[in-house]
C-alpha cells in the first residue's frame, strides 16, 4: 500500500507531535504513522513504544503491527515484557501477524524467557514464520510446565512438517494435558509417516472425549488414516456424539464404504447434526445398501437433513 505522505517533511512533523506534552497529540501521531506505510515510520514508532505513557505505548505497538522487518520486531518483543498487560497483549497480537522470516534471529530468544505469557507469544509469532531455525526452540518448549507455552510449541512444530519432528509430537500425544494431546494429534495428521497415524489412532482410546475428537477428525486427513478404520468404526458408538460425527466424517473421507451400514444407524440419533452428518457420509460413499435408511430418513423434522438425504439418494443412482 502507498503512503499517504508526499515527502519526509511530513514525517518531520509526526516526529515533532510524538515530542507532544499532549498525550491526545502523539496518539493522533501514531495512528497517522500507521497510516502512511513508510518505512522511515518504523523508527519513530519504535520510539513510540518506549513512551511514558502505557496508552501511548499500546497505539504504538497497534501500530508497528502494520509493518514488518527486524526493527518492528525487536521493539513488539521487547514490549511482550511490558508493565502493562494491554501493551503486552497488543504486542504479542501484532508480532504473530509479522511474515518476513529474518524476525526469526529476533523472536528465538524470547522461547526461554521466564515468563510464560512472554514465551507463549513468541512461539505463536515463529508458528507465523514457518521457518526451520525455529524447530530446536519449539522442541525445547516441549518441556516447559506450562500447558499453553508446550500448546503453542506444537503448533510451531506442526506448522514446520518436519519429518524429524514426529518422534517428540507422538511424545506429545501421551502428554499429561489434554490440549497439549489434541493439539499433538492435530499436528500429526499433516506428517506422512505411519508411525503418526497410529499414534493417533490409540489416541482413539483417551480418557478425555476432545482428544478422541480431534483423533476422529485427524485420521480423516492423515495419509494412513484408513489403516484405523476398524477403530473409527468402533468409535461412531462413543458416548458423545461429537466423537461420532469427527468419526462419520473421517470414514466417509477415507472412503470406508464398509461403514455405511454403522454409519446408517446415525439417522435416527437425537442430535440434528449428526443425522444431517449420516446422511451426507451415505451420500459420498454411494452406499447402496443403506437405501432403505435413508427413505426411511426422507421425511426427518429437520430441513437440512432432509436435504442431506435427498442427496444422498440421489448418489445411489
Amino acid at each position: 500500500m502507498a503512503g499517504i505522505f508526499e515527502d519526509t517533511a511530513d514525517l518531520d512533523e509526526l516526529d515533532e507531535a510524538l515530542r507532544s506534552a499532549d498525550a491526545g497529540e502523539r496518539r493522533v501521531a501514531i495512528l497517522a504513522l500507521a497510516d502512511s506505510a513508510l518505512p522511515d515510520a518504523v523508527p519513530l514508532l519504535v520510539a513510540a513504544a518506549r513512551d511514558a505513557d502505557a496508552g501511548i505505548r499500546l497505539q504504538a505497538a497497534i501500530a508497528l503491527g502494520s509493518f514488518d522487518g527486524v526493527e518492528a520486531a525487536d521493539a513488539l518483543t521487547q514490549a511482550l515484557t511490558d508493565a502493562d498487560p494491554a501493551v503486552a497483549r497488543a504486542a504479542a497480537e501484532s508480532l504473530a501477524e509479522f511474515k518476513d522470516p529474518r524476525n526469526v534471529v529476533v523472536i528465538v530468544p524470547f522461547v526461554a524467557h521466564p515468563s510464560a505469557f512472554v514465551k507463549e507469544a513468541a512461539l505463536r509469532a515463529l508458528k507465523e514464520l514457518r521457518q526451520p531455525e525455529a524447530l530446536k526452540p519449539a522442541l525445547d518448549a516441549m518441556r516447559d510446565p506450562n500447558a499453553a507455552v508446550r500448546i503453542q510449541a506444537v503448533g510451531v512444530i506442526g506448522f514446520l512438517k518436519l519429518e524429524e519432528s514426529v518422534p517428540a509430537l507422538r511424545s506429545a500425544a501421551s502428554d499429561r494435558d489434554a490440549t497439549v494431546r489434541r493439539a499433538a494429534i492435530n499436528a500429526l495428521a499433516f506428517s506422512q509417516a505411519p508411525s503418526s497415524s497410529e499414534a493417533i489412532a490409540r489416541a482413539l482410546g483417551d480418557d478425555e472425549w476432545p482428544v478422541r475428537e480431534g483423533a476422529a477428525e485427524a485420521l480423516g486427513r492423515s495419509r494412513g488414516g484408513a489403516s484405523a478404520k476398524d477403530a473409527l468404526i468402533g468409535r461412531l458408538e462413543d458416548e458423545f456424539w461429537q466423537v461420532r460425527l469427527k468419526a462419520i466424517r473421517s470414514l466417509a473421507a477415507l472412503k470406508v464404504r464398509a461403514a455405511a451400514l454403522a454409519i446408517a444407524h446415525s439417522l435416527t440419533h437425537p442430535e440434528p447434526n449428526m443425522r444431517k452428518e449420516a446422511a451426507a457420509a451415505l451420500g459420498e460413499l454411494r452406499a447402496s445398501e443403506a437405501r432403505g435408511h435413508l427413505e426411511s430418513a426422507a421425511d426427518d423434522i429437520d430441513a437440512d437433513v432432509r436435504k442431506n438425504v435427498r442427496w444422498a439418494l440421489s448418489q445411489l443412482g
